[in-house]
């Protein structure tokens, strides 16, 4: 079959692979008709590299169409119309028990102390692979994947891989009071449907971010905007628009690649060039996220106020300013979604004709698989207006 696989910094192929079999009674096999190229990927295209293996397939947004399952697949058939939860999760132990699916304890990745594995995304998590490919085996597949019903164009459910879910919970994790407000900093797709979600569920929302693109997306669905390129403070400007104040929540939605943390960017390219022996344990110590964005969240928000956040990152020692959080009795809470957990929220919005979260008006390009290389290539440079980007096999 064909897959999207990673041989280096800004080095992906397609190429062909061997097909996925079942291995054991809890599989599945998909034949995806829909993928899509996550800003996280965009770490792994960047940054990621000594945690990779060159050919691993890459990719955690999928669905499709069930070609087979294993012994112990009860609820679904060949045949059935699924979308594939980005972490993988059994649905029976401990963690699961709490709803904390992706701090699964059968599939935690142990030997790195890490959480749940996910689909096609380092050795960190498992180093399973993903659904940038024509067809995906899917572990845990009696609990894991999600049936959705056949007609509504990939586009309307895809999300519920990882976007919907991903902003949902920061929504939840933001804490908003009632008839509050939220600032979201980066409106790329998980900060454009975090903002949206938040509006729909009665909130103030205002989204911050620096591409043209992105600010007119959110505008269109009635999201007020700070346009961080053309303003010297942001946080100050978020005060001006709440009284002096601050918003009630704060949501980042940027992670380790923030603009404005001109040491840390050197940092990460550095790190970049260096062989893997030498950059992993660099990467594993030391603080090399670039943490502009965090700041600005601590500064926005009022005293008193909840940060969460949903934006990636991946250094273990990065500085953080305690004093001012402390001061401002921040919370903050933070981790990877719990897709399963909040599916059953989302599922009637989605269905729902109206489409009131817009998710038909998330999709910038829609490029078969072989352009995949392209696909991530204006997705990572911001360019001809990528926003979100879908693959289909």
């Amino acid at each position: 079959m064909k897959a999207v696989t990673w041989h280096g910094k800004r080095d992906i192929r397609v190429k062909e692979v061997a097909d996925p079999i079942i291995k054991e009674p809890t599989d599945a096999i998909i034949k995806v008709t829909t993928t899509a190229i996550c800003g996280s990927d965009l770490h792994l295209y960047e940054l990621m590299g000594p945690f990779i293996s060159d050919g691993d397939v890459l990719g955690h947004e999928a669905m499709g169409i069930v070609e087979e399952v294993g012994s112990e697949v009860s609820h679904i058939e060949p045949g059935d119309r699924v979308v594939v939860p980005f972490n993988i999760s059994c649905g029976r132990c401990h963690m699961c028990g709490l709803k904390l699916f992706a701090q699964c304890e059968t599939t935690q990745v142990r030997d790195h102390g890490m959480g749940a594995a996910l689909f096609g995304y380092t050795r960190l998590y498992g180093e399973v692979p993903g659904g940038q490919a024509e067809y995906l085996r899917v572990p845990q597949a009696h609990f894991g994947p999600i049936k959705v019903p056949d007609g509504p164009p990939d586009e309307r459910f895809v999300f519920l891989s990882d976007v919907l879910p991903t902003a949902w919970q920061a929504v939840q994790y933001a804490d908003i009071p009632d008839v509050g407000s939220v600032a979201v900093f980066g409106l790329g797709p998980i900060g454009q449907m975090s903002a949206r979600i938040a509006k729909h569920l009665g909130h103030r929302v205002i989204g911050i971010d620096g591409v043209p693109e992105r600010l007119e997306m959110a505008r269109r669905h009635g999201i007020e905007i700070i346009d961080s390129s053309a303003v010297r403070d942001v946080p100050e400007a978020v005060r001006e628009l709440t009284g002096g104040r601050g918003t009630d929540s704060v949501i980042d939605a940027v992670g380790m690649e923030a603009h404005g943390s001109p040491v840390a960017k050197l940092t990460q390219t550095i790190t970049g060039l260096l062989p893997d022996a030498l950059a992993a344990p660099l990467m594993t110590n030391a603080g090399v996220d670039r943490l502009a964005a965090l700041h600005q969240c601590i500064d926005a928000v009022r005293r008193g106020g909840t940060i969460s956040v949903s934006g990636v990152y991946g250094g273990m020692a990065d500085p953080m300013p305690m004093l001012r959080m402390f001061d401002k009795g921040v919370t903050m809470r933070m981790g990877q979604a719990h897709v399963r957990r909040w599916t059953n929220d989302l599922m009637p919005l989605v269905v729902d004709e109206s489409d009131p979260l817009g998710v038909m008006d998330l999709a910038t390009h829609r490029l078969p698989l072989d352009q995949a290389p392209h696909g991530y290539e204006i997705f990572q440079k911001k360019r001809d207006g990528a926003i979100k980007v879908l693959l289909n096999p």
